[in-house]
Order: C-alpha cells, then sequence, then structure tokens
C-alpha cells in the first residue's frame, strides 16, 4: 500500500517520534526538543492526555465544586445566613470543560515553544524505526515517520465489565461529559476513582449507592486510614454494599436498574464502572515492532526501554505506577538520558499518593500492614492520632481526622507517613520531602510545631 505524506511541510525524519500526548509523552517530547532533538508528537485525540482532558483536573475541578456546596451548609455554624441560594450542576459541567479547553489551549501553545511537531493522526509501529500515522485508530496508513527513537506514551483506559447490559453504564471518562447528572447513581468499585466519583456525586447532591465486590475500599492503601475514609463516606450518605456485583444493567438511559449478583434489584439514573484501567495497547503495531508485551502491559527495564532496542515506553502503558508525576519524570528521565547524557532513573518504590474522597487520604511510604509483611510486627511502631479538626468544632459535624506514623524500630526511621482529613494531600506532599530523605521519629520530634494546624500533629504525636 502506498504511502503519501499529509503535507509537503512535514519532514520523514526525526530524532524522536513520540506517540501519545498525554502527561508523559509531552513532559518527553519538550523536554528532548529543550536539549535540541527533532521531535514529533503522534495524536488523534485532544492534547494533554486523560490527567487534563478527562482525569485528574476535570476531577479535581469538581471536587471543589462538591465542597463549596458543603461550606455552604456550614455557613450557618458561623452567623452566615444563606438564603436563597440554587444548584446547577449544569453549569458546574459546563465550566469545568471550559477550563479544560483553556488547559489543552495552553499545551498546544507549549509544544509550539518548545519546537515539536505535532502530527495529528492515530500512530502505530510500522518498524522498529518507523511509525505510521491514520485519521482513524487502525485506519490505513496516510503519512510514515522515520525516527532514531521512539517513544510510545498511549496511557491507559478504562475498564468495561463484561455484563450484560454495559453499554448502559457510564465509564470515568463520560462523567465530564454529562449536561447534569441524575438524582441517583450507583457507582461500582472500589478503588480511588470510584471512591472519588462517589464522594464528587454525594457532595453535589446525588444519591449514592456504591457497590463493592471485596470486603474493603481502596486495597493498596493503609487499611486503617481505608476505614476512616469509609466512615466518612457512610456519614455523608453513601450506601456502601460490600461484597456483592453488579450481575447486569436493565432499563434505558436515565431510568435504569442495577441486578446484584445476590438478586437485589438498585433503581437508578445512571451506573458509574469505576473498576480499573488497562494499558491501551490495541493497534500499536507492537507486534510488527517486536515489541514484548506481558499480561497486557508493554515490559520496560529502568531505563524506560523496552524489548527493542531504541523503542521505549513511559507511564500507564506499562502498568506500574500508574500516576501522572511518575509518568512525567520517565519521560522527561528518559529525554535527559538519550538527549543530553544524563543518567537518571526514576525511582518507583517511595512515591506519595492521594485520594481526593470526602474525606481525602494521602500516603507516603509503607503501609501498616506493608511493614508488617516486610519487617515483622515486632520491627515496626506506629504513632497515630485521631480527632476533629478545629474547622469542625463550630459545625460539629463533619469526619475525624487520621495521622499516622509508621516507624523501623530499630532505626527509628520513618517508614510511612499517612492522613485522612482536610488537606491531606497539601500536608503529605511536604512530609514526602523528609521521608524521602530519611527522616527519623527524632527529626520529626523536634520540629517546632505550627499552631493550631492539622499538621502540627505529626511533630508532637507520641
Amino acid at each position: 500500500m502506498a504511502v503519501s505524506p499529509r503535507s509537503a511541510d512535514v519532514s520523514p525524519t526525526f530524532d524522536l517520534v513520540v506517540i501519545g500526548a498525554g502527561s508523559g509523552g509531552l513532559a518527553a517530547a519538550k523536554r528532548a526538543a529543550r536539549h535540541g532533538a527533532k521531535v514529533a508528537l503522534v495524536e488523534g485525540d485532544r492534547v494533554g492526555g486523560t490527567c487534563v482532558v478527562r482525569g485528574c483536573v476535570p476531577k479535581k475541578l469538581l471536587v471543589y465544586g462538591a465542597q463549596a456546596r458543603d461550606q455552604l451548609q456550614d455557613a450557618a455554624a458561623y452567623g452566615l445566613q444563606v438564603d436563597g441560594v440554587t444548584s446547577d450542576v449544569g453549569v458546574l459541567l459546563e465550566r469545568v470543560r471550559q477550563e479544560v479547553d483553556r488547559l489543552n489551549a495552553l499545551h498546544l501553545d507549549f509544544l509550539e515553544r518548545a519546537g515539536v511537531q505535532l502530527i495529528r493522526g492515530w500512530g502505530r509501529l510500522t518498524g522498529s524505526h518507523a511509525v505510521g500515522v491514520s485519521d482513524i485508530r487502525g485506519g490505513d496508513l496516510v503519512q510514515e515517520l522515520s525516527a532514531q527513537r521512539i517513544l510510545i506514551a498511549v496511557g491507559g483506559r478504562p475498564n468495561r465489565l463484561a455484563i450484560p447490559g454495559n453499554d448502559l453504564a457510564w465509564l470515568s471518562d463520560d462523567m465530564f461529559l454529562q449536561e447534569t447528572y441524575p438524582s441517583s447513581v450507583v457507582v461500582v468499585g472500589a478503588g480511588f476513582i470510584a471512591c472519588e466519583f462517589a464522594c464528587i456525586l454525594r457532595g453535589l447532591g446525588v444519591e449514592v449507592t456504591q457497590v463493592v465486590r471485596g470486603p474493603r475500599l481502596l486495597r493498596g492503601f493503609d487499611a486503617e486510614l481505608a476505614d476512616a475514609v469509609l466512615d466518612g463516606m457512610r456519614e455523608s450518605g453513601i450506601a456502601v454494599r460490600f461484597e456483592q456485583q453488579v450481575a447486569a444493567i436493565e432499563g434505558e438511559p436515565g431510568q435504569l436498574t442495577a441486578v446484584l449478583d445476590g438478586g437485589d434489584r438498585v433503581a437508578c439514573g445512571g451506573v458509574l464502572l469505576a473498576t480499573g484501567r488497562h494499558p491501551w495497547l490495541d493497534d500499536l503495531g507492537l507486534d510488527t515492532a517486536g515489541v514484548q508485551v506481558q499480561q497486557g502491559r508493554i515490559v520496560v527495564d529502568d531505563n524506560q526501554v523496552t524489548s527493542v532496542p531504541e523503542i521505549y515506553a513511559v507511564g500507564d502503558v506499562t502498568d506500574r505506577v500508574n500516576l501522572t508525576p511518575v509518568a512525567i519524570d520517565e519521560g522527561r528521565a528518559l529525554a535527559d538520558r538519550l538527549f543530553a547524557g544524563l543518567d537518571r532513573r526514576v525511582d518507583h518504590e517511595l512515591v506519595a499518593m492521594a485520594v481526593f474522597s470526602s474525606p481525602e487520604l494521602a500516603s507516603i511510604g509503607l503501609s501498616e500492614d506493608q511493614a508488617i509483611e516486610r519487617q515483622g510486627k515486632e520491627a515496626i511502631e506506629i504513632h497515630r492520632a485521631r480527632f476533629r479538626s478545629m474547622d469542625r468544632a463550630l459545625p460539629g459535624s463533619g469526619p475525624r481526622c487520621l495521622l499516622k506514623l509508621v516507624i523501623d524500630r530499630a532505626s527509628q526511621r520513618v517508614l510511612g507517613c499517612h492522613m485522612v482529613g482536610a488537606h491531606a494531600a497539601e500536608i503529605i506532599q511536604m512530609a514526602a520531602v523528609a521521608v524521602s530523605m530519611g527522616a527519623t521519629k527524632a527529626d520529626f520530634d523536634r520540629t517546632m510545631a505550627l499552631h493550631p494546624t492539622v499538621a502540627e500533629e505529626f511533630v508532637t504525636m507520641q
């Protein structure tokens, strides 16, 4: 099949061709161009990837929208009379989409300023040094680029349960495209996406039932913190049903029934399937180029190199630590090594994480269970503080804070620092600096407290 260039001004030869304009691909492309490389970035969707377009950024804006409603509900406790307030979720959703549009335009400008050539279309490998571009994913090629090096950074996609009626349900991507939300929603899943959207919807006035296949929420996070999040979610009115599964979805959009495996039927206006994500490897030509795939992910070494030298992969396609800052750091480290001679590798062991639920959870380092599994129960110490923060004193309601330190008994080094409560992510981000530097409990103890704050409990707990 003949391959014709899309336009005469597109050069077919590059130092680096990046497939995918998400966080990792953007970071690698711009850094490589800064080092003097000739870079092309191939993207068939909007520039910005999951995080900017349909993930952490618009989600966090919805979190703020839900929090604004909560603050209005607390106004009377501070002597404020708020009368005649109306809520229009459709306006919030439209404002969120406008902000995404603004950020998308910024990313386009950043690429142009960096000297990265953006090529619109869907990229796939046609050889170890060649990338084909098509107008539709997996379609006929309209262009082919030759490259000394190729980076795959196409990210992941949400899972869709293989159950009858699954096409009636939303995936997380769909939540930002709605004109409004119905009065009741069933959320399926136990991970951070499920918990975050359950809390967002509840905060926006939606009745929420969360169906969880296993016995707990947020597997992989500290169990005690996950239980604290559960307490807050239930206090807000979210009905969490453990050890149950949605076996089928019936009805029509807006009038659905989630049929549970035990026979219960939950009527709702919408169903959100938030049951994890997977690397998006379809139609990438991995077999053509000989790139090894294992358990549904692209296999890479510590330098992001795949089984084919000079083909690399970063971010969620490698299915290691699937977080935006990790993908960005992987992309930058790769560009630094390839085009600036800097030998730097990304540390995937100590990564701060957050769940923007209500209450918020954030964590750095080992959970209590992980520390016990690695070192034994007698080899660790646990310090915790649980209390109602001052911002909840006058309203007299709301979830309690939980702060927790996991300590190595012999060295007194802080193995894990965890929090549930307002601004947990902001607090843990700074605590992560100390933990990453190997701080001990004594280092925390001799740090003067900033009073009155929630964070001071980390340096005063006994």
